[in-house]
């Protein structure tokens, strides 16, 4: 699994970092998203990242 982030969809919401801050955060510029792991291992940290992209109101995220 591979974390993909589109900084140009991304509304900084921020509810990816609330999700697992341990994935992702925010740019302190325009606080859009940057992705700390694109590559998540383990049972937990993938559900998050499915969670993430599931509830990222700017579509930013998906998963390859």
């Amino acid at each position: 699994m591979k974390i993909i982030a589109d900084t140009g969809r991304c509304v900084g919401a921020g509810q990816c970092v609330l999700t697992d801050p341990d994935l992702f955060d925010q740019s302190e510029d325009d606080g859009t998203v940057i992705v700390l792991n694109a590559e998540p291992e383990g049972e937990e940290a993938e559900e998050n990242a499915r969670t993430a992209v599931h509830i990222c109101p700017g579509q930013a995220l998906s998963l390859a």
